[in-house]
């Protein structure tokens, strides 16, 4: 391998800083360890280049949009350019809109709150809770959990081609699948929406802080995706795309910043005229640090480069796979097979363990924090499962099983995880699976703890 070679594959195997990487966590067993947060794909940690300019802006923080003073015209102005940041982030076309909202989640309830009347939606049951229940104003069309990428596009054709009467309708579809990780054909399946008169909207919560999203390459009418997933603080999300039914709906939320000028009537109502532009589904004081904080995490990663990252985090994916490939019992849940590509997220079983148990003596005896569970896609999980999630499971002292849910545990990583991380996971799941459990373990309100009684 050549000298600049090497210089390239140190600059992807280097994570990115970010916030608790220096945090240490106590162990059941005695002592501390350095915690190896693997729970990116609920929640990743903040980078601290947006940490950073979060704390720049604060001394400076003022009411946008509708100050005189200094304060006010710098929040307004760092509000907006925060607008412009992401929609070249997400490379949108010129007419498309950046709506700030709360969460993916908020942004697929908006969008719900503007479909047209008698609007269809049409989602894969192998979506996120965020994605497949928002439409209740809908009539939804939910199609079985496909075989692979090709079988997806076929399903939503045959299923728009069959749909009556030919009236508006919604396709919702996930980018990278918060359970395998597994990546969908996005841009095949925004082909056959339009191809039948439907519009798409791309659920990017797992997609973007893992691979470029292009709404004009993809050709999708509408793309969210949340902050807190994509190495910024909680409560931000983003929707960004056409503008015609957002206009034509009444507004998310009534209030301050989204009206234009209301007037008293003679009979003592009140006469609104509602903004058309964002501000239209923006009411109330914005979120400016949040907006701040989103555009500072798409600036860091298109300067650190998302394919570099996405690299990088092939070889973490490697680690995980092989690692856990001789350890007795382990099964990794999969839709379009172990070599479909994906990003860092993979679900995975172990036989003879309830997910619950392992992920909590990951925790209590290795410092290491996944998640277990349905992972708010609970049809999906049950069908990869390909059993009767109320089955027996648990944890206890004696070892004997209490009545939970079943589920599986994943394990997610990004641009902030060391290599020791994943290296440290592998190793404990094949020690616990092998030696067992160090620690005993009961349950507590449905969920495996440690069985701390009679201990300080």
């Amino acid at each position: 391998m050549s000298v600049s070679a090497v210089a390239a594959d140190r600059s992807v195997r280097a994570p990115l800083p970010v916030l608790g990487r220096d945090v240490t966590v106590p162990l059941v067993t005695g002592g501390e360890v350095a915690y190896a947060a693997l729970d990116y794909a609920a929640s990743a940690p903040a980078l601290q280049r947006v940490w950073d300019d979060v704390a720049a802006y604060a001394p400076y923080y003022g009411s946008v949009h509708r100050g005189a003073g200094h304060l006010s015209q710098l929040s307004t102005e760092l509000f907006e350019d925060a607008r412009r940041t992401v929609a070249a982030f997400l490379d949108c076309r010129a007419a498309d809109q950046v709506v700030f909202t709360r969460s993916t989640t908020d942004s697929l309830n908006l969008l719900a709150a503007a479909l047209p009347e008698g609007c269809e939606v049409f989602v894969f049951e192998t979506e996120h809770h965020a994605a497949l229940l928002p439409w209740r104003g809908a009539r939804v069309t939910c199609l079985d959990a496909p075989a692979g990428p090709r079988q997806a596009v076929d399903t939503l054709e045959r299923a728009l081609a069959d749909r009556r009467p030919h009236g508006p309708a919604l396709v919702c579809v996930t980018g990278a699948s918060n359970v395998t990780g597994e990546l969908w054909p996005v841009r095949e399946l925004a082909a056959a929406a339009h191809a039948h008169g439907a519009r798409i909207v791309l659920d990017a919560a797992q997609l973007a802080p893992h691979r470029p999203v292009s709404v004009r390459d993809l050709d999708v009418d509408w793309v969210a995706f949340s902050g807190h997933k994509l190495y910024a603080p909680f409560g931000s999300g983003v929707l960004a795309g056409r503008a015609d039914w957002l206009r034509e709906a009444g507004p998310y939320l009534a209030g301050g910043g989204a009206s234009r000028a209301v007037t008293r009537r003679a009979d003592g109502g009140v006469d609104v005229e509602w903004q058309d532009g964002v501000a239209r589904h923006e009411a109330g004081s914005p979120n400016v640090i949040g907006a701040h904080a989103v555009a500072s995490a798409c600036k860091a990663l298109t300067e650190a480069g998302l394919d570099a990252l996405a690299a990088r985090e092939e070889h973490l994916i490697r680690t995980v796979r092989e690692g856990l490939a001789d350890v007795p019992g382990v099964r990794f849940l999969s839709l379009f097979g172990d070599d479909a590509p994906r990003v860092g997220v993979l679900s995975f079983v172990v036989e003879g363990w309830d997910s619950s148990h392992l992920a909590a003596a990951l925790s209590a005896e290795y410092g290491i924090g996944v998640r277990d569970g349905l992972f708010c896609a609970h049809p999906l999980v049950r069908a990869l499962l390909g059993d009767d999630p109320r089955g027996r499971g648990g944890c206890g002292a004696s070892g004997t099983p209490g009545e939970r849910p079943r589920g599986a545990v994943r394990v997610s990583f990004g641009a902030g995880t060391p290599d020791e991380h994943v290296e440290r996971f592998v190793r404990a799941v094949g020690e616990l699976v092998r030696d067992g459990a160090k620690w005993n373990y009961r349950t507590v309100d449905g969920r495996c703890v440690p069985d701390t009684s009679g201990r300080a």
